[in-house]
């Protein structure tokens, strides 16, 4: 069976950055055009109200936990859920211009250097268990918060997480948004940049969280993880130019004159989905409850049926429907976290788990428990010769 043919590569599926094309298997999600997105089997929106440990249980082992199986796994967090002074110190010296993803990557080298065993299904539960501190920190001291607050993992995962940010104008509803956020953005799928980039460094053997930093570095990218960013900046952009944001036809002929005159839509569209992303569904359910009633929010609700209408007359347009960046902004900024610029951290936040679950599969899983081999695709010459 090992010569059946998955796909037949064209010419064009070389240059549009091998979209579609099969390079390995992936056992934690799936991203279906017309379902959405699944974990384990489970689609998303049965999942989003779970406790976060269930969900990375699920993940992690395959099952979701019985209420013992889920007590037991919330202690063995507990147990590894205390950051090293010496990263803390480290994080001291960082620039505190350089951008949050910066501070993300060069967390994750330090947790490499002060917490790694070289197993990798301990080193995994080590990033599970210590990348919410690690972020709380990176939060506080860049941004003048303050001291890092003491470390309370037995209070809960992303209860635990908003205690040690504790940012100066956090809202109640706070805890709830982490929570869904967390367990939304996880996971999703192999092939897109920040799960492949991690796969190809682990496949040279490369440790947990050195195969992190590289998913890492590419999720800072404005075309990957840092559109969440991009989204509400666009977004916050539009507001101020609306009069009415709660008006459809008037953010239509926005949408409309921007993009007639070269402007960017941000927080529509994806590279396999044909409709609406089923992680936004959810976070603009949730939004009618702990964020009705912010401009942001209502542009964003009246964008999800404005932006869509035009897009549909772009025949070059293949999902004109909002991705979950069109609304987590929003609901991150009526909820006390306005820095746009640390949105793609709290991205990686809730990444670094699903991909660090992806490795244990990449590592001690695939092909018997031998591993994924190197992963070595073959580059085409296309310069001169002589």
């Amino acid at each position: 069976m090992s010569e059946e043919v998955l796909f037949t590569i064209t010419k064009e599926n070389v240059e549009i950055g091998l979209r579609g094309v099969p390079a390995g298997y992936c056992t934690t999600s799936e991203v279906d055009p017309q379902k959405g997105l699944s974990y384990r089997g489970y689609l998303i929106k049965d999942l989003a109200y779970k406790d976060p440990e269930e969900v990375i249980h699920l993940l992690l082992k395959g099952f979701l936990p019985s209420g013992a199986e889920k007590d037991a796994f919330k202690k063995e967090i507990s147990l590894r859920a205390n950051l090293k002074s010496e990263v803390i110190d480290s994080l001291r010296t960082l620039p505190k211009k350089a951008h949050p993803m910066k501070w993300l990557i060069a967390g994750l080298n330090l947790l490499g250097m002060y917490h790694r065993t070289g197993d990798v299904k301990e080193d995994v539960m080590r990033v599970v268990a210590l990348i919410p501190e690690l972020v709380a920190v990176i939060f506080r001291l860049r941004s003048g918060w303050g001291d890092p607050i003491k470390s309370k993992p037995e209070i809960g995962y992303m209860e635990n997480f908003v205690h040690m940010l504790n940012p100066p104008h956090q809202a109640k509803n706070l805890v709830e948004l982490m929570r869904v956020f967390d367990i939304l953005h996880f996971d999703h799928g192999g092939g897109n940049v920040s799960a492949f980039s991690a796969k190809v460094v682990s496949s040279a053997h490369s440790d947990v969280f050195e195969s992190l930093v590289a998913a890492m570095c590419g999720l800072a990218g404005p075309l990957h993880g840092r559109a969440n960013q991009e989204s509400i900046v666009f977004l916050k952009q539009a507001a101020a130019k609306i009069k009415n944001v709660s008006d459809e036809e008037e953010v239509y002929n926005y949408t409309k004159n921007l993009f007639e005159s070269g402007g960017k839509i941000f927080g529509f569209g994806h590279a396999v989905l044909r409709v609406e992303d089923t992680r936004a569904t959810v976070l603009y359910e949730l939004g009618q409850k702990i964020a009705a009633e912010g401009d942001l929010f209502r542009l964003a609700v009246t964008m999800r049926k404005a932006v869509p209408k035009y897009l549909k007359t772009q025949s070059k347009v293949s999902d004109p429907y909002p991705n979950v960046d069109a609304i987590s902004g929003p609901l991150l900024d009526a909820n006390g976290l306005h820095e746009e610029e640390y949105y793609s951290m709290l991205f990686g936040l809730s990444r670094c788990v699903g991909i660090a679950c992806q490795l244990v599969y990449e590592r001690v899983e695939a092909k018997n428990g031998k591993g994924t081999p190197l992963i070595r695709p073959k580059y085409i010459y296309s310069g001169a010769r002589h």
